[in-house]
């Protein structure tokens, strides 16, 4: 009994740690587009995205029962599958946080979670129906869907303001802006935080402490909600500099359209119980933004190395879990190896971040080049009046000269 005492407070702290690392892996999906438009200083836009995070956690239970009830079968799950799960999740997002890339926590937590069972219990013990209607279709979709809706605001909203008083208007939109992050911050609480209570609860019900099709427990909804909150105050700010200027370079009305659309889809998917990724959604609705707006471009070869994550998230973290799950197969010392590895490994990837420090005083900073297809559309495409595009258009092509032109030499 005290050996199961002990793996199972070992699963829940690591969960939570997981939860933590959700949270400043996806602090961008709310915040990102707001700091890199001005509308909020970035410090308090990470404040209130923590808080209704915190909020959002409380207001359903959808996505967790399918976490702890729907993905894998419970009957085969032990509290070492489980911790082997959180480990690979864990261990990619912090390696996609270092290198700046929006990648999805629900994947990766996902993927974790198939590999370990995969390697405990067989195939079998995987739902794949669920897995398929509940997770895969929703991956593709909710990027496509978002990013079209995005694309088709950000045009009405340009269209709508045309004679619009500059000034007022763009204090507007940042207005609207501000209320649409607060409303990603809501829709990310009632998703991703309730991943980590799915996974609690799954945990529970594995070491027998919770009966089987049991909801989260009140503990596990206010610790859960308390660890991504804190995890989103202190700030992915890697990737809120790639979400926010590496990905495109956004005006408020591109900001507000983008932060609907996404909140919208992720909303609708908190509801249906469909584990979304945040991720996907608010990166789909930034790029549609992006194309919406005339002149806009979107910086593709920073899209495609995020797709390469995205497409990569479900399979290595689930690799990882599958093989830290064989290893916690030899007993206590090697849920020990396990434990030991995670701490060095995340310690490891800190120390490496260190050597160039992204923070809330230069992350708008990008040093992300424009790529050929983006100067050759900006250099063809005339910019709204007013935007700032035009004067970064203008400085690149260079002034006629004033000089008189050389006399032709007489014969």
């Amino acid at each position: 009994m005290e050996n199961f005492s002990l793996i199972l407070a070992i699963v829940v702290v690591t969960a939570l740690a997981f939860d933590f690392t959700n949270g400043f892996h996806d602090t961008a999906n709310a915040m990102a587009t707001t700091i890199s438009t001005g509308a909020l200083k970035p410090k308090v836009a990470v404040a209130m995205s923590a808080a209704l995070n915190l909020v959002g956690a409380f207001l359903s239970v959808e996505v967790a029962n399918t976490i702890s009830k729907g993905l894998v079968d419970e009957t085969g799950i032990r509290p070492e599958v489980i911790f082997a799960a959180l480990v690979g999740a864990i261990l990619w997002n912090l390696l996609t946080w270092l290198v700046g890339l929006p990648s999805s926590s629900s994947h990766a937590l996902m993927g974790g979670l198939i590999g370990a069972t995969i390697a405990s219990a067989g195939f079998g013990a995987v739902h794949g129906d669920a897995l398929v209607t509940k997770v895969l279709i929703p991956a593709i979709a909710a990027p496509l869907v978002a990013g079209i809706a995005a694309l088709l605001a950000t045009r009405l909203t340009y269209t709508l303001g045309k004679k619009a008083d500059g000034n007022a208007a763009k204090k507007g939109y940042r207005a609207g802006q501000i209320a649409s992050a607060g409303l990603v911050s809501l829709a990310h609480g009632t998703n991703d935080a309730q991943k980590t209570m799915g996974i609690i609860t799954l945990a529970l019900v594995a070491g027998g402490t919770l009966a089987p099709d049991s909801d989260p427990p009140m503990w596990v909804i206010l610790s859960a909600g308390l660890a991504i909150a804190l995890g989103t105050y202190l700030g992915g700010w890697r990737i809120i500099r790639t979400m926010g200027k590496g990905l495109t370079d956004l005006q408020p009305q591109q900001g507000f359209a983008a932060q609907t659309s996404a909140a919208t889809v992720i909303l609708a998917s908190s509801h249906l119980g469909f584990s979304l990724s945040t991720t996907h959604s608010v990166s789909g609705a930034v790029m549609g933004a992006g194309l919406g707006r005339k002149g806009g471009v979107v910086r593709w070869s920073t899209a495609t190395r995020m797709f390469v994550a995205w497409g990569l998230t479900l399979p290595a973290a689930a690799l990882v879990g599958a093989l830290a799950e064989y290893v916690t197969g030899f007993g206590a010392w090697g849920t020990t190896l396990v434990a030991i590895f995670l701490v060095a490994s995340s310690v490891a990837i800190w120390k490496i971040s260190r050597r160039e420090v992204v923070d809330h005083t230069n992350v708008n900073e990008s040093d992300e080049p424009a790529g050929v297809v983006t100067t050759a559309m900006a250099a063809v495409t005339v910019p709204p009046a007013g935007s700032t595009a035009t004067e970064d258009l203008a400085a690149t092509i260079p002034a006629p000269s004033s000089e008189p032109a050389p006399s032709q030499a007489t014969v």
